[in-house]
């Protein structure tokens, strides 16, 4: 094994020992220390019943010492010579962990190194608002179905913890209240089955065991709306108005713009930067976003607009704000403004690129291009706009079928 050494397991060995590497008793053969990121583990490697395995004993600190742990090799060493799985006999052979522990590594070991900060810290706030009072003190091994279906109730409900029975006693308030819906259940649910595989990758449950597979999600309702022509007139009229352009600033108003025109995330607009763009190749080149390094494409009235705007020296970005070399922070208050002038109350600043994609799609364009435009990472968050090229199709079939229709009919003799 890579990085591996053979030396007399004890506490100093074991302080010695850094991550990724694994030590090997002198003793006692096949008992070791593994140093992962965040802890060190001791674990057994034998045979049983012909069949390598792979036990782990449990973390480096209390109550398990070099000692401890060498001991409890020993005793799980003479099961193994009589055919016995010593992590089958009891819970207490194998110390499972809780939930809450498993939360604490998939943040620590999976979101903080593989997420962005915003989806980790989304992540965080799902665990501690849901996963963890509700299910932090069940042993990750032993989670069921019916837990699982408990819990996506509860958190629809907006219940975050069940009653403690201490509190209940002392006649105090059990439990607490945050917002719930289908949304966050189903987004909780969908964290809980993640952290679930990563826990069979990392053999704290069987594999293929997940409890989360078999819980069907809520049906939710879809909250995209798209601007018909009459709403995308009064809202071009609203931004070509000179007061409202002085009220907000014309950097705001170019930023909504670009929204508009290109199918944008909101965070994709604000941290463009100067340096990015290729006038020649019209593109926008962002080294990140939330699906990773993207290219924006811009079409001849996008590029128009960028042309537009004033470029505040010494400041990178293009919607600059009022701090100086900084974006703009918050398009929030200045679209209020437009929503109210044009008379889109009902409208989110996210709902302009559910517009340009309805737009893109109704005008013919394949919905794999358009995923490609709004930079999606898959294919099936596209998919919710398919009904949108089945009227497509459906209003040229019907072109089609007058066209030949007229053809076929006789011909009309004076």
């Amino acid at each position: 094994m890579p990085n591996s050494s053979v030396v007399k397991i004890t506490k100093s060995a074991v302080d010695k020992v850094q991550p990724g590497e694994t030590i090997w008793d002198t003793e006692i053969k096949g008992f070791g220390v593994r140093c992962q990121r965040s802890h060190k583990s001791y674990l057994l490697k034998c045979t049983l019943n012909g069949r390598q395995k792979w036990i782990t004993i449990g973390k480096h600190g209390s109550p398990w010492t070099p000692e401890l742990a060498r001991d409890k090799a020993r005793a799980f060493l003479v099961s193994v010579k009589n055919g016995i799985d010593p992590t089958a006999t009891s819970r207490q052979s194998k110390p499972g962990i809780r939930v809450s522990s498993l939360c604490d590594r998939y943040i620590t070991e999976h979101a903080t190194p593989h997420k962005k900060p915003s989806s980790a810290k989304t992540d965080q706030q799902l665990i501690e608002n849901h996963i963890r009072p509700l299910l932090g003190r069940i042993y990750v091994d032993e989670l069921t179905t019916e837990q699982v279906t408990n819990f996506q109730s509860d958190v629809l409900k907006g219940k975050t913890a069940p009653p403690d029975p201490i509190a209940i006693q002392k006649k105090q308030r059990g439990g607490k209240t945050v917002r719930g819906g289908k949304g966050v259940a189903n987004r909780s649910l969908a964290l809980l089955s993640k952290m679930l595989n990563l826990a069979e990758e990392w053999g704290n449950r069987p594999k293929g065991s997940n409890p989360v597979s078999s819980v069907k999600r809520f049906k939710e309702t879809a909250k995209e709306r798209f601007l018909s022509a009459v709403e995308f007139e009064r809202l071009g009229s609203t931004l070509d108005d000179p007061e409202v352009s002085k009220k907000i600033g014309p950097h705001a108003v170019a930023a909504i713009r670009l929204l508009i025109l290109t199918g944008c995330r909101l965070g994709e607009v604000l941290s463009l930067k100067w340096i990015q763009l290729d006038t020649e190749n019209r593109w926008f080149a962002l080294s990140d976003s939330k699906t990773g390094p993207k290219k924006i494409h811009l079409s001849q009235p996008a590029l128009d607009v960028i042309r537009t705007i004033p470029r505040i020296l010494d400041n990178p970005f293009v919607i600059a704000g009022t701090k100086e070399g900084k974006a703009l922070v918050n398009l929030q208050k200045p679209w209020s403004v437009v929503r109210q002038q044009a008379k889109l109350n009902d409208i989110r600043m996210h709902d302009l690129r559910h517009s340009f994609a309805s737009s893109a799609i109704m005008n013919g364009v394949p919905i794999k291009a358009v995923g490609k435009l709004l930079g999606h990472a898959s294919a099936q968050t596209t998919e919710r706009y398919a009904h949108l090229a089945d009227d497509y199709l459906t209003k040229q079939s019907e072109l089609v079928g007058d066209v030949i229709s007229t053809r076929l009919a006789p011909a009309t003799r004076p």
